[in-house]
């Protein structure tokens, strides 16, 4: 295990300091400069649209509702990530790895907006509910299937397995050191539980993650708020220290500078996922009016999750120090921080809310891969397999230890990321010309309507006809 480790730690680095670093940065200043800075002149638009419902069936014929959808994405957006990967980052990073972490999802926004906007365009219709997502627009909007199938099976492996595992590893390390539970006992909790989620399909997934996700941020960010309210005084130290810390010439010469940088960006993009390719799989199940609307509400995700609840736990662990040099793993970081704070109850609720927040996301991950593996091929079999490998990652997440579990994470979302930017970068002047269209609309006044003949090449779109249109292809 350990000779692994090292080994993916080796690919890690090359990936991340040469070449991830340079692409997260430069194609979310492009995507930022080339769209006139959509992530923040749309901000009141995002919040308008989040709550649509112009084209949502509500007896669900139609897909899922564009909150729904939101809440899909979010359930795998918000868990690990802002409580466990933000308290790795700070200790390891120090607390300059908080800009960073602000920087890549104040440009990611960005990212996530365009691979959003396409995963709507080139979404596929699927029985009551539709599909989409990278390997979608690869194979349509690149006619390049073989590309498609290899994002396929990179994106089922990193997030319905890896990154599962990293969850079920997260809810572990924050049970056994408040109860002291042995992790047998949760691995058998954790794959009974989400055994009997993930065989009800997509719609109990779009159920549960609306209800959890906002009730457990909320009491989540409320918690925090309370703490920076105790520590009001020194709030303007905090960002003192964050930017030093990222800038400092101190940081530069003792290494740290790139420490910070690296770790920062690292747990910001499997914070947020601006970028990587997986928001977009959910995006696609969104029944609205026009693509930009559900480009949207996930580039609103994105800043909801790292500068809303990313922050909240950063400003926490800074609050109450001891994070550099200390022993803990993570999730462990944080509740100690939480116990210093508020008392040894905050431990108590922070074992829980990440159970939420981690459970939560190993529900959204889960359909990621399903979504996945119904592109590559529809068979009964091969998602009974995969239902069956996700069972036992989260069993092996449960168990084995926190460096191998995160450094499997790094590695395969580092491939996803690299293919599906290449892919939006290639098909970036249609989302473009979607959110010129879009606001166009608004300023006539109008509620934004798409149909794919407004666009020259229309190939490979399988939706988006006029109402004629679908009436004449049904007859």
């Amino acid at each position: 295990m350990e000779l692994l480790e090292g080994i993916i730690g080796i690919i890690n680095d090359f990936l991340w300091e040469y070449i991830l670093i340079i692409v997260l940065i430069g194609l979310g200043l492009y995507y930022t400069i080339k769209t006139k800075f959509v992530q923040f002149r749309t901000i009141p638009e995002m919040f308008k649209v989040i709550t649509d419902k112009r084209a949502f069936d509500a007896s669900g014929k139609k897909g899922t509702s564009p909150f729904q959808a939101f809440a899909i994405s979010a359930a795998s957006r918000v868990g690990t990530g802002n409580m466990a990967g933000v308290a790795s980052a700070v200790a390891l990073g120090g607390p300059g790895a908080l800009f960073w972490m602000w920087l890549i999802a104040l440009l990611g926004a960005a990212s996530g907006f365009v691979e959003s906007t396409l995963a709507q365009v080139y979404k596929v219709r699927d029985a009551d509910q539709y599909r989409g997502g990278p390997a979608y627009y690869i194979e349509k909007g690149l006619k390049n299937r073989w590309l498609g199938i290899v994002f396929a099976v990179t994106i089922t492996f990193t997030y319905g397995l890896v990154f599962n595992s990293v969850q079920s590893n997260t809810i572990s390390l924050a049970f056994e050191g408040q109860f002291a539970l042995d992790p047998t006992i949760v691995a058998i909790a954790l794959v009974i539980l989400t055994a009997l989620v993930i065989f009800g399909g997509l719609k109990s997934i779009a159920n549960i993650s609306q209800i959890i996700v906002p009730v457990m941020a909320i009491l989540y960010i409320a918690l925090a708020v309370i703490i920076l309210f105790m520590n009001l005084p020194a709030i303007p130290d905090m960002f003192s220290l964050i930017f030093a810390n990222a800038f400092g010439i101190q940081q530069v010469a003792g290494g740290g500078f790139g420490a910070a940088i690296m770790m920062g960006i690292k747990r910001g993009l499997f914070s947020n996922e601006a970028g990587m390719g997986a928001a977009p799989n959910a995006a696609a199940t969104a029944e609205v009016t026009h693509p930009v609307k559900q480009g949207l509400i996930q580039a609103l995700g994105v800043f909801f999750d790292t500068i809303l609840v990313c922050t909240a736990t950063g400003f926490v662990i800074l609050s109450a120090g001891g994070f550099a040099g200390s022993e803990a793993d993570g999730i462990q970081i944080t509740q100690n921080a939480f116990t210093q704070m508020l008392g040894d109850w905050a431990g108590v609720f922070i074992a829980i809310a990440i159970f939420l927040f981690a459970f939560s996301s190993i529900l959204g991950n889960y359909y990621y891969g399903e979504s996945n593996i119904a592109y590559i091929k529809e068979s009964k079999i091969a998602l009974f397999i995969y239902r069956i490998a996700v069972l036992a990652m989260v069993v092996f997440g449960t168990l084995a230890s926190f460096d191998i579990v995160w450094a499997l994470a790094d590695l395969t979302m580092a491939i996803m990321a690299l293919i599906n930017l290449y892919a939006i970068t290639r098909l970036f002047k249609i989302a473009n010309h979607l959110l010129k269209d879009y606001l166009d609309q608004r300023k006539k006044g109008k509620d934004p309507v798409f149909y794919k003949d407004i666009l020259d090449n229309q190939d490979g779109i399988e939706c988006w006809e006029r109402i004629e249109e679908t009436t004449e292809k049904q007859k």
